[in-house]
This record gives structure tokens, sequence and C-alpha cells, in this order.
């Protein structure tokens, strides 16, 4: 997924960040916005559905 991102964005983002999570948290921000959670829906992302949610915050 990381890889995915980084292709989209990378001209349009200066860092990514990693932060390893336990307990099945996976979290995408941009900035200090919530692109897409795990936690929140319980169901893991589609790259395609995770892309969309941070081109609408980019």
């Amino acid at each position: 997924m990381a890889e995915a991102l980084l292709a989209e964005f990378e001209h349009q983002t200066e860092s990514f960040t990693l932060i390893p999570s336990t307990d099945g948290v996976f979290e995408v921000m941009v900035g200090d916005a919530l692109a897409y959670s795990k936690k929140e829906t319980g169901v893991h992302a589609d790259i395609a559905e995770v892309i969309e949610a941070v081109r609408a915050l980019v």
C-alpha cells in the first residue's frame, strides 16, 4: 500500500511516515486529517479507496 501511495502522490508530497501499530489498526493520515481508518470502518481498505480518500485531501 505504501508503495502504491508513494507512486501515486510522489510529486505532491514532501514525505511519508509509516508507523507500525497493533490490534489490526490501519489508518491513513494526510497531515492532521484522517483519510481512512480500518478501526472506524472495520474493513480493510482497497488501495483504490485509499488513493481516492487521500486525493480528496491533497
